[in-house]
């Protein structure tokens, strides 16, 4: 990449979170409804204190007159010193949110002198931390998004308030037919990133792996398919779910996904657009791991075609999409509205066609996969303070492919690894079945 090029993406992509943050309130900077949300101003901060730590002072640069702001942005970083808990970083009134977004520009504009004067030798290896900060940035922009959704639900019903205004009514679209299987041979498959371009260190080394016959849902499951599953009493049934699944459902009372709640006899969900009546043609959406487990052994039980329907493995599912050309389907992605926009975005899942063939395997939501988050063969994490970037946090997680309707494109690529703990459901996570062979 360039100069001129590398400039014009970090501009793009600080002035994306910005524009992201502009419908929010003030006290909204201010808020954490749970450990796992951090308070928007806090995402402002930590994304620059990023290329702070990470490019400027490597590079014997520095910002005067933000005393403890790097204790309080520090995210995870041992290796960079202490830290604020993550649990307390609505606790603190210091620093105030005008001192972060001074704090911002002012590490905008160090980092553009920067990117302006820096040799060409230099620029080259600048330019490798410039883009990993560009695309962490991005990562926080659909986090940011999944966090203030949670945080405007937390608020009592009767003060709950969009984010963003209501979409056009929405066209109608046929419903999708009964869930097909899509039947993929056994074969040795290619899995992680191949070819130019950013990837993280999870998604190396790309390396053989062997696939066997197995045949993979066109679509994800819809609001009809998950209202059916409540029906039938799913999340009472403790022989449809993992020991901790079930756990889960008892301590934490999930009766139906997060964000939906019953009015008058009828189902509605809570959307960044606001309070909806649940589509039942929509992907279902924000549902955790377990609930995605048990759903395919509830399903399995219903549907001869589909008995012993599981969740795919990342091997399968990767598979499947290279040689299904989902890079090429046209999906619900973050940066797909008019000219980007965000009133133009649909800022939520949407229904899909009924042509053949797999779909919305980017975008709408990303989908649980039977994987535990663990390294390749030969897995080399980045160099330096980076190396705490992703490698630390293979225990205890399950990835997830696909991406949501808050991923931007440019993020949307078939390898690409994402993971959360099994129980987590504020994300916009949804669910496709394999069924083997």
């Amino acid at each position: 990449m360039n100069r001129e090029d590398l400039i014009a993406r970090f501009r793009t992509v600080r002035s994306t979170t910005e524009r992201l943050m502009r419908a929010l309130l003030p006290e909204d900077f201010r808020c954490q409804s749970m450990p796992d949300v951090s308070p928007p101003y806090w995402t402002l901060g930590h994304t620059s204190w990023f290329f702070l730590a990470n490019v400027l002072r490597p590079q014997r640069l520095d910002v005067d007159g933000f005393a403890g702001f790097d204790f309080t942005f520090n995210s995870y970083y041992e290796g960079l010193g202490p830290r604020l808990p993550r649990a307390q970083r609505l606790l603190v009134a210091q620093p105030s949110t005008d001192s972060v977004w001074s704090y911002r520009r002012t590490i905008d504009a160090a980092m553009l002198e920067l990117l302006a004067v820096a040799t060409d030798h230099d620029l080259a290896e600048i330019a490798k931390i410039v883009t990993i900060g560009i695309e962490h940035e991005q990562q926080h922009q659909e986090l940011f998004l999944t966090e203030i959704l949670h945080i405007r639900w937390s608020a009592p019903t009767e003060l709950r308030q969009a984010y963003a205004a209501a979409s056009a009514k929405r066209t109608h679209e046929p419903s999708p037919a009964a869930l097909r299987p899509i039947a993929f041979a056994k074969a040795s498959s290619q899995l992680g990133h191949q070819g130019e371009g950013f990837c993280w260190d999870n998604e190396l080394p790309a390396h053989a792996t062997l696939v066997g016959d197995f045949a993979l849902g066109d679509r994800l499951i819809t609001n009809a398919e998950w209202q059916a599953f409540v029906d039938d009493g799913g999340y009472q049934r403790p022989l449809l779910w993992l020991s901790n699944g079930w756990q889960a459902v008892q301590q934490r009372g999930w009766q139906a996904p997060l964000y939906w709640q019953r009015i008058d006899e009828h189902w509605h969900r809570f959307t960044l657009r606001g309070l909806v009546a649940v589509h039942p043609d929509d992907p279902v959406c924000h549902v955790s791991f377990y609930e995605a487990d048990a759903f395919a052994r509830w399903y399995g039980e219903q549907f001869s075609a589909w008995q012993h329907a599981r969740l795919p493995r990342e091997s399968e599912w990767e598979h499947a999409a290279r040689h299904s050309g989902a890079e090429r389907e046209p999906a619900n992605l973050l940066d797909d509205g008019t000219n980007g926009e965000l009133g133009a975005n649909a800022l939520d899942v949407l229904p899909t066609s009924d042509r053949r063939g797999l779909r919305q395997m980017l975008g709408d939501a990303w989908e649980w996969t039977q994987s535990h988050y663990e390294p390749y063969p030969g897995y080399r994490p980045f160099p330096g303070a980076l190396m705490e970037y992703n490698g630390k946090f293979m225990d205890n997680q399950r990835v997830l492919r696909g991406g949501s309707f808050a991923t931007p494109r440019s993020q949307a690529r078939l390898a690409y690894r994402n993971f959360w703990p099994p129980e987590t459901r504020f994300q916009a996570t949804s669910v496709r079945l394999l069924r083997d062979a």
